[in-house]
């Protein structure tokens, strides 16, 4: 474990030795704070430092740490009702679907309420392929879908290695990466649809015949903040219909809000067959659903559909989704997404005019992030540099973090959540700015 205070010798807080003696290290290492209590945009450490959360948590956190309204409902639905029988249903669980359904596009309206992302992708994956009869999943080569088997398996930016065989019939698409792809045009830019019709090629050469679904990211999020060209997702629509396979959208970090729209996909003006929601459902807290047609549905139930899981349709989570969807309406956060979107952008895009260590910047809305390298014309991956800007962040009290993928620089993923106000918005570039430099020397 490499989580540490920053308080050397006797000051050393003696929590970190007990975590390193118990707990199990499900990644690298933790950051070097140990975290009290939050409150809006903002987490608090054990000595009372307050650090600006440029992640939303884990790109969750929607409306803010502990929003009132959130802990109201909370509270409400632990007092009178919280977890039922898997078998039996409440009230608030029928008017989240109800209300859920009413935010989509027709033919979208059968809910399936659970409790993660990665639940949530392997629901749906199951249903795909039992609709489907099909039992191969189409995902990017840099997709990130959960850590659960079927999830794993339709996972391919990481964790692959030493588990043995993934799930078979999992085939990988090239990622339409716009700053990194060697598909390009004669002027030079982009060739995603020679790119699109390249993995196509590959996944049908690979196929034993029973293509069942494609499931991606409208924004890959783990995969670096790669946006999917305008015309992509229709372009996947297609090749779905013409092989009979589902299009699922993981829109877990995406979704309610997020992009300056309610949902990614609505700027394709695309339909999936199914769509996958969590972490900003929830707003940080346990919550995911999945959502598909009446047809699909229908298909399901008459093969003998099982997803039985212990918190499926727990009350607790439909009041907490229904508080979201409600304050988010309420409080017009979408509308706001888009506009501190456009802050956020112009500030990076400003930033990348002078320095030269920022290669590109990409993303939507409040899910935005830039890619350090080492030079802008080789566009050599700046890993080193993008660990000493992280500890630069977190010491002058900013959370950021950085997603660094072999062939790729350092990615930082800024996901403030959705209610941040200006002021901190621009601070967080702030320092941002102030800790590149710093680190640059």
């Amino acid at each position: 474990m490499t989580g540490t205070t920053d308080q050397p010798g006797a000051g050393r807080d003696e929590r970190w030795d007990r975590a390193e003696r118990h707990l199990v290290r499900y990644l690298p290492g933790f950051s070097p704070r140990l975290i009290e209590r939050a409150a809006g945009s903002y987490v608090y450490d054990t000595e009372g430092r307050a650090i600006l959360d440029f992640t939303s948590g884990q790109m969750s956190a929607v409306l803010g740490h502990a929003h009132p309204d959130v802990v109201a409902a909370v509270t409400r639905s632990v007092s009178t009702l919280d977890h039922l029988f898997s078998g039996m249903l409440a009230p608030s669980v029928i008017d989240l679907a109800t209300r859920l359904a009413g935010t989509l596009p027709d033919p979208l309206s059968k809910v399936l309420l659970l409790t993660t992302g990665a639940e949530s992708n392997e629901a749906a994956l199951k249903m795909a392929k039992l609709a489907t009869g099909g039992y191969e999943v189409v995902s990017f080569d840099r997709s990130w879908h959960g850590m659960t088997t079927g999830a794993a398996s339709a996972t391919f930016s990481a964790g692959r290695r030493g588990y043995g065989p993934v799930v078979p019939g999992n085939l990988p698409l090239p990622t339409p990466n716009a700053y990194r792809s060697p598909f390009r045009r004669p002027d030079g830019s982009h060739d995603w649809e020679a790119e699109l019709d390249f993995g196509w090629a590959s996944v049908d050469a690979q196929s034993t015949g029973a293509l069942a679904a494609v499931i991606v990211e409208p924004i890959l999020s783990s995969g670096g903040i790669i946006d999917l060209p305008p015309g992509y997702l229709a372009a996947l629509r297609r090749a779905c219909d013409a092989r009979g396979m589902l299009l699922v959208l993981d829109e877990a970090q995406t979704g309610v809000g997020r992009t300056g729209l309610m949902y990614a996909f609505e700027r394709d003006g695309v339909v999936p067959d199914l769509i996958t929601l969590s972490k900003t459902l929830g707003a940080g807290l346990p919550v995911a659903a999945v959502v598909t047609t009446a047809d699909v549905e229908e298909r399901c139930a008459e093969r003998g559909f099982l997803f039985y899981t212990t918190h499926v349709s727990d009350p607790l989570a439909a009041e907490v989704a229904l508080t979201v969807l409600d304050v988010v309406e309420r409080d017009g956060l979408v509308e706001r997404a888009a506009k501190l979107g456009a802050q956020l952008t112009e500030r990076l895009t400003g930033l990348a005019d002078t320095l030269d260590v920022i290669g590109d910047v990409r993303g939507r809305g409040l899910l935005q992030g830039i890619e350090l390298v080492l030079d802008k014309d080789t566009k050599e991956p700046a890993d080193a540099l993008g660990t000493a800007v992280t500890a630069a962040c977190l010491e002058r009290g900013l959370h950021m973090n950085i997603v660094q993928l072999p062939g790729m620089g350092g990615i930082f993923r800024i996901a403030p959540p959705l209610t941040i106000s200006e002021d901190d918005l621009h601070h967080g570039v702030d320092v941002l700015e102030a800790s590149i430099r710093a680190s640059l020397g």
